[in-house]
Formats: C-alpha cells, structure tokens, sequence
C-alpha cells in the first residue's frame, strides 16, 4: 500500500452571498423556498445502512406559518435508540481503521457539495423551517459549515503533525486514537452549521456518532443527512434518531459503551445530563468527554466616550438579528448617560424601520420565533416587564401568534441594573438597558461581571483606550468570546473560535483544534534501538 504525508488543501473562509435583489443566488434560495413550502417530505431516522419510518409521526410546520403542514418525522422509542448505538458500534470496526486523508476527503467533498448543489437546498430548508431570513440563513446553514468542514480538516494535519522530541537511541511518537466507543451528539435549532459539526467533529477523528437534533431542527437536519450520504460518509458512522430527551438518555447513558457527549442546548439540561452521566461513571470504558456550549446573558457596555451611533448599530444588530435567538445575542446593555439620548434616538429609528414577516420575503429583517413555547415564554418577560414600577418599554412590546410565532423586537430600559430581564436568559427579541452615571465606569464593570451566571459573549464600546484597557482586565472572565466596538455576535470559524465559561458551557472552542481535541486519546509510543542487557546502572558500581 502507498504511503504519503499529505498536505489538506488551505482552508479560507467561504465568501458569503449578497442575496441582493437580481442576483441570481437570490433566485434559486427563494425557488427551492417555494418548491419546498408547496410540498411535503417525511423525515425518516437513519440508523446504520436503513432509514426508518414509524407510525408516530410528527407534523412539521414553519413558525412563521404554523397552520401549514410541510412535512413529518417519525418519531422513535427505546428500540431505535438501542438500534442507533449498535449501527454506531459496528460501524466503528472499520471506520477507525480508515487512513485519516480518506475520512477527511468525505467532509472536505461535503464542503464543496455545499458550497455548490447544496447550498440553495440548505439554506431554503433553515429559512423556511427555522424562520431565518435569508442572510442570515446564508452565513449559518452554507458559509459557517463549510468554514467548519474545512478548517477542521487543516486541524486534524496540525493535530497529527505534532510530535514528541526523540533523545539518541530511540524514537518517540504521538498518535491520537479515536474514543473508545460512542458519542452522543444533541444539537439545538438555531444554527444548522452547530448542527453538523457536533456530529462531523468526532467524526473526522475517527469517532461514530448517535445524533439527536432538535425536534424543530428535524427539516434541515435530513438535508445534513442527504449531504452526509451524497459525500461518501459510510453507513453508521453518523446515526440520527427522532426520540424524546429521557428516552434517549436512558440508554445512553446507561451503556458501557458511551465515549462522550457533545452538546448544544439550555444551561439547566446540560447540567442535568452532566449529574446523570456523573451517576453512572463506575458503569463506563473510559470516563467520559463532556463538551457542552449553553446559555448566556451577553452584554454591551458603552463607555462614555462612545460613538453613540456605533453603540445603537451594535444593539440592533447584535439584540435582534434572528430574532434574538443565538446563544451570542446581546441581551442586557448598560448605557452612560452621556450619549443615552442619542443612542435612544437611533435605536429607537432602527426599530421601528424593521420590517417583520417570513423568510419568503428577503426585505423582512424580522422573523418568526422557533416555536409556541418560545413565544409563550417571551411573552411572559414583555408582561413581567410592562407591570414593573423599574422598567419601561420604550420600543415594541406587541407580539402575535395567530399566524406565526411573531414577537415585535423590545426593548426595555431599567432602573434597577438587577431587573429580571437584565439576569436571566429569554432567548428571544429582547434587550434591557441599564442607563449609568458616565462617572462610574468602574463600578459598572463590576456590575457587568457579577450580574449574570453566564459568560458567553459580550461587547465593549470606547474611544478611550484606558477604558478599553481596564474593560479587558474586568470583564477577563465575563466572556468567552469578547468583542470591542462591534457587535457581540458572528463569530467566524477559525477567526473567532467560539465558547464560553461559567455557566455558558465548557469553553472548547467549537471550530478550533481546541475541539477536535476533546474526540482523541493520545497514546505515546517509546521505541528503543538497541535495549539494554544488563540491569546495573553506573551508580551501582
């Protein structure tokens, strides 16, 4: 057999599509949008070589139309979580054995698969069943996982490449062995790209994987499929099964086998799964890898030296693109009261040209909110907020879900910087400002650090590079992703690796080599020429 030390192509970050009006890409996402909306598909569970329809079928619907019925999903028992692991491990007995150029080559093919034929089909799916506009759906569904395919596959060579130093008369080496076993992968549904790459990460090394995706993720998770397929991933290596939460963890977590969890989810399931797994650790091969992203509770903090037009843009964009619903969303902002008036002026300008409807019209900014109980609970913060004695609604407030799960984008200014909505996650269109006296940046750095238990993302504004200086060493451990005069959202693969701390999760860096990390063991191997004969060292004598 041939043998090489290969080089993987150079990976760059995939140019993301204007979508502007006469484009031709513009044409072909909202033509795959309509074919797809006018029609049904029913999503099975791929386990293994099968694809598996049950009788317990789901409806899938768009949240921004939730009376129309685009297709359904079969949902699973206990039976096809079983059925799952078993595909995975016997799938495992020739996927470890792969050469490593020859996995990579299945997801760097999936990347250009995407890139091309793939890419409207994608990116329609996410728009229409997780109401993302089309830009947005753009830099998700197509650019990011690409970026996330590619990048990875240069990590793996680093990863590879890095070996131990060798002293005279013997060789040392470094080899990273996929996990014994399996791992669970249950991903979210707000970033189609988290979606795969929780699953494709362990997979490029070596691993096999049992997937559970949100259920209202279903719809774009079978065209990660088909995509998986269409790129030569072999059968079993990436299984998806549609079953209840404590269905699937009840075996899982139960099975000698269970290699490790990756996770995209709520703070307080992530910590729930972390107990059981903690439970059950006598019953394991290996002690398990836990790599979990969750919640936050991301901030703005402006200083007073602030360009108030760049503040305001920071907010609109960084609070309400997609509705709010990215773990990286600014959700509190705490304000000097310097320039307050001015950035009150445009936020409230911005707002208010928003224009809110469905993904099928490119010029809607806004769009629907995943589901009812997302709306529900929304809902329940703009209530809690328009009864407070500290709190006033300067913009929005209205929401409506006799079409779809539509929430007007809010915001709430406070007079109590421990105001409910300043503290607790809501994963929606909301944001609550604080306003500061502009003489106490220090203490409401402080403040910005001790308020909330999460430390995802956050974002510093300043003209002042003191300001900025003293912001870095206050708020070091308030974000895992922390951003100066911009926005605290968009991270990019291999530009800004994304994760954070505390409560938002374990901080490894989710399209970094910091990942790929966690889905090895490394085993180091000591190869001596000439051994020696005689047990008697030198100091003996």
């Amino acid at each position: 057999m041939s043998k090489g030390v290969f080089n993987v192509p150079v990976a760059t970050n995939e140019p993301v599509l204007s979508y502007a009006l006469g484009t031709p890409e513009r044409e072909e996402v909202l033509s795959t949008y309509k074919n797809m909306y006018n029609n049904q598909i029913d999503v099975p569970m791929y386990i293994g070589c099968e694809q598996i329809m049950t009788e317990n079928k789901k409806i899938i619907t768009p949240p921004h139309d939730h009376q129309h019925v685009i297709g359904h999903f079969s949902y699973g028992d206990t039976n096809h979580v079983n059925q799952a692991i078993d595909a995975a491990l016997k799938a495992r007995e020739t996927w470890v054995n792969m050469p490593w150029e020859h996995r990579v080559s299945i997801f760097l093919k999936a990347a250009d698969l995407l890139a091309g034929p793939f890419r409207a089909k994608i990116n329609a799916a996410t728009m229409l069943a997780q109401s993302k506009n089309v830009f947005q759906a753009e830099i998700d569904a197509a650019c990011e996982l690409i970026d996330f395919f590619k990048f990875n596959a240069e990590y793996v060579t680093q990863l590879y490449q890095e070996q131990p130093e060798s002293a005279p008369g013997m060789w040392n080496r470094l080899e990273h062995r996929p996990l014994e076993g399996f791992v669970f992968a249950i991903t979210p549904f707000n970033f189609t790209s988290i979606c795969a790459n929780l699953c494709a990460a362990p997979a490029m090394m070596g691993n096999v994987v049992v997937w559970k995706p949100a259920d209202t993720q279903v719809y774009s998770a079978k065209i990660i499929m088909d995509l998986f397929q269409a790129a030569g991933l072999p059968d079993g290596v990436i299984n998806m099964i549609t079953v209840d939460g404590p269905v699937a963890g009840d075996v899982i977590f139960k099975h000698k086998e269970f290699a490790g969890l990756h996770f995209t989810g709520s703070t307080g399931v992530f910590r729930h799964l972390w107990k059981e797994i903690g439970n059950n650790i006598n019953i394991y091969t290996n002690y398990p890898r836990i790599v979990g992203e969750t919640g936050g509770k991301d901030f703005i903090v402006a200083h007073k030296s602030a360009v108030a037009a760049e503040v305001a843009t920071g907010i609109s964009r960084g609070a309400f693109e997609y509705q709010g619903q990215k773990c990286s969303a600014a959700s509190r902002a705490y304000i000097p009261s310097n320039i307050w008036q001015n950035v009150k002026i445009q936020l409230m300008e911005d707002v208010k040209s928003f224009k809110m409807g469905s993904p099928e019209d490119p010029s809607n900014f806004i769009n629907a909110v995943i589901s009812e109980v997302s709306f529900d609970r929304i809902a329940s913060y703009i209530d809690f907020a328009k009864d407070a004695d500290d709190a006033e609604i300067i913009a929005g407030g209205n929401y409506d879900k006799s079409k779809g799960y539509f929430v007007e984008p809010t915001v709430i200014v406070t007079t109590n910087p421990k105001f409910k909505s300043m503290c607790e996650e809501i994963f929606g269109p909301v944001i609550t400002i604080y306003v500061y006296d502009e003489d106490k940046w220090e203490e409401t750095l402080a403040l910005v650090d001790e308020t909330s238990e999460y430390a995802l993302t956050g974002a510093i504004f300043s003209v002042d590079r003191y300001a900025i200086d003293q912001a870095m060493k206050a708020l070091e451990n308030a974000a895992g992703n922390f951003y100066i005069n911009d926005k605290p959202t968009g991270a990019v693969v291999g530009q800004q690796p994304f994760g954070g701390a505390r409560g938002s999760g374990t901080n490894d860096k989710a399209g970094s080599i910091l990942n790929l990390l966690r889905w090895v063991s490394p085993r180091t191997i000591k190869e001596t020429f000439v051994p020696p004969t005689d047990y008697r060292y030198p100091f003996l004598g």
